[in-house]
């Protein structure tokens, strides 16, 4: 019973409690008008007095270097490479020399069962004799019948006979002569040697094996003639063939020495073009140096050839340019009547500010675009490039959104006038 009382207390002085506010605000109605009236005058006036802002999609403007590069890859090659073959068939009867060797121009590098070759010459040799010794007789005939025609023993149809006789005699001799010549030099290229000074680097005959060349002529040795001077043949395709120059400088790098670095020059562009999976390629010759004989035929090299260089340039990534026009961006008589465009104008946010800055596009790589300005002052660190406005359907980049705010309120432009050269 007691906690029955106890409670109903508690319900009292609540409801007393809420009764309270109610009635003071019955008691203080103009009171509370009042305060209800300044607050509002109060937001008001901060509104007017407030600038107009504007969401605006910006991209930084930034000052370093720039270099324009093209990369590609290629095969390191001897400068010059000699594959050595073989004229004649026959058997290997002994090699002199191994992958790696140096030789010399004129070494012996193989030798060629020379049994069938020498029996063909000393064929050729006995028809040679035999030819001789006919022509040698029909020679005498000749000369017996002139004397015996002078005399008037023969008929001159006779005489004629036995000139003939000769004459043939002595052709059949000098075809002879041509075939043991031919038959002597078959039996010399029976011995192989170098055409160069340089090193062997690649064997692909072994002893005892059959050489045929009767269709074309096998390959037995790949000299390379000097590998301290290599060549890469990287290709390069038709997108930046334009501006790949001959004397350019390169840098390239290889698996097997990742954290080293060579350098190279672009000897020469070909012209001969050739397609690979519908892309245009050309072959662009790089000259290396490898006194070091760190590289070897056959590696892959990652090359990159420096196109163009600027330091300490102003710059913007390629989003910055990609905007079409100013409209429903940004209000300014210069823009209206047509003169300041993207193409030759950057809308620059600047603190609170907008403003127009002249400008023409100078290296372009792959991420960046250089600013060229009359006068570099025209553009200072912080500035961002307005490529939109947030909640404005565009065409354009897409940037950082930033909050800025006009210099003059709705729709001024900045101060000064005239060209797009002359406004800032």
């Amino acid at each position: 019973m007691k906690k029955l009382k106890k409670f109903s207390g508690l319900i009292n002085k609540a409801k007393n409690a809420a009764k309270w506010p109610i009635g003071f605000a019955r008691r203080n109605k103009r009171l509370s008008l009042v305060l209800v009236v300044v607050i509002g005058a109060l937001l008001y006036m901060n509104q007017r007095s407030a600038p107009e802002t504007h969401d605006f999609i910006t991209v930084p403007v930034t000052r370093g270097n720039m270099r324009h590069t093209v990369t590609a890859t290629g095969e390191i090659r001897p400068l010059n490479t000699i594959r050595v073959g073989a004229q004649v068939s026959g058997i290997i009867e002994e090699i002199f020399v191994d992958f790696n060797d140096k030789v010399t121009q004129g070494q012996i590098l193989l030798k060629i069962d020379p049994s069938v070759l020498q029996a063909t010459a000393n064929e050729a040799r006995a028809a040679l004799d035999s030819a001789i010794l006919t022509r040698n007789f029909d020679r005498s005939e000749f000369n017996r019948a002139q004397t015996l025609f002078r005399e008037g023993f023969i008929a001159r149809a006779e005489m004629e006979m036995a000139e003939t006789r000769f004459r043939t005699s002595n052709e059949t001799v000098r075809r002879m002569q041509s075939q043991y010549d031919r038959a002597q030099t078959n039996l010399g290229f029976a011995t192989i040697t170098s055409p160069v000074d340089g090193t062997v680097i690649s064997r692909r005959v072994d002893r005892g094996q059959t050489v045929a060349a009767s269709l074309q002529a096998p390959d037995l040795f790949e000299i390379a003639e000097d590998l301290s001077q290599m060549r890469i043949e990287t290709s390069i395709s038709e997108a930046d063939i334009g501006v790949i120059r001959e004397g350019q400088s390169v840098t390239f790098t290889v698996d097997a020495y990742p954290a080293q670095t060579f350098d190279g020059i672009v000897r020469q562009i070909r012209l001969s073009p050739s397609t690979v999976q519908n892309v245009v390629i050309y072959t662009v010759i790089i000259d290396v140096d490898n006194k070091d004989l760190k590289l070897m035929p056959g590696m892959t090299a990652f090359v990159t050839i420096s196109v163009a260089e600027k330091e300490d340039v102003w710059k913007a990534v390629r989003a910055a340019f990609l905007v079409r026009t100013f409209q429903n961006i940004y209000d300014d008589p210069c823009i209206e009547n047509g003169e300041c465009t993207p193409r030759n104008t950057l809308l620059i946010e600047r603190g609170n500010d907008v403003v127009l800055v002249p400008y023409q596009r100078g290296l372009a790589t792959e991420t960046e675009i250089e600013i060229v300005l009359e006068n570099n002052d025209l553009l200072k660190e912080g500035d961002r490039i307005i490529t939109g406005r947030a909640g404005v359907a565009r065409g354009n980049a897409t940037g950082t959104q930033s909050r800025g705010t006009s210099a003059g309120g709705g729709g001024g432009g900045p101060p000064g006038g005239g060209g797009p050269m002359g406004r800032r």
